[in-house]
């Protein structure tokens, strides 16, 4: 993490979507962030977008969080299917217009159908095992682990959230504040818009990290993540995409 504090941000005002397609719930969220360099990332971007930059750098995140109650619209989630556990690994994109949003390198989930439908639509799941790691008594962290099948990739990582520390930094907004992803589909860049407000932060401590995703991504870090928070969790809605250009 930074030694030296940064100047607040008041969070972005969240978009008003007049459709919901879909709402989920992402709680117990880990976000692990590093400084990668520019080039790196630009190679990664769909057409239409260029790598966010803060701080002189952009970067690149290593989250897991609990999927709850995804479903369609703005009801109930759908049984088994709607409540699981992700692990991504991501980069952050910028339109020329000034429109922020995620790039996905990988999102890792152990519902195949979620992920054969999410990888239909040209987001990069991965179907794995999972897994949450729930603070005790005995050990307050928490975290996550990956295996891929077929001996592929691994990651175990866990943190120990300081909850008298509320990160409220331009940084850690800049990682978090983020209303749509930017992804490839038959030829195109898409944006996909959601909603939520705004994320309960806190900084970290990592108690563990064994990662493989970032490097399976193409993506090379040294050391610890400068940037560690965790939050409890927001309720998220997404709206109807929209096309940025053809390839």
């Amino acid at each position: 993490m930074t030694g030296r504090p940064l100047a607040r941000d008041p969070w972005p005002e969240p978009p008003k979507l007049p459709l919901p397609l879909m709402v989920q719930w992402w709680t117990e969220a880990v976000f692990l962030h590093w400084r990668i360099p520019q080039s790196v990332a630009a190679a990664r971007m769909p057409d239409g977008v260029v790598p966010d930059i803060f701080d002189g750098s952009t970067w690149a995140g290593l989250i897991g969080f609990r999927m709850r109650g995804a479903g369609p619209g703005s009801g109930k989630g759908i049984p088994y299917l709607g409540d699981f556990t992700e692990i991504n690994v991501r980069l952050y994109s910028r339109e020329p217009n000034g429109t922020r949003g995620v790039v996905f390198l990988s999102l890792d989930a152990s519902r195949l159908a979620v992920v054969l439908a999410a990888r239909a639509a040209g987001i990069p799941y991965v179907w794995s095992r999972t897994s949450f790691k729930a603070p005790t008594p005995a050990d307050p962290s928490t975290g996550y682990a990956v295996r891929r099948f077929r001996r592929g990739p691994r990651s175990d990582f866990a943190v120990s959230p300081e909850f008298d520390a509320g990160a409220s930094d331009q940084l850690s907004r800049h990682l978090t504040a983020r209303f749509g992803l930017h992804t490839r589909f038959r030829g195109r860049t898409l944006y996909i818009p959601n909603t939520h407000k705004p994320w309960a932060l806190y900084r970290a401590d990592v108690t563990k990290l064994n990662d493989q995703l970032l490097r399976a991504a193409g993506i090379a870090v040294a050391g610890p993540p400068e940037s560690v928070l965790y939050s409890p969790g927001v309720r998220a809605q997404f709206g109807r995409p929209r096309v940025l250009g053809r390839r």
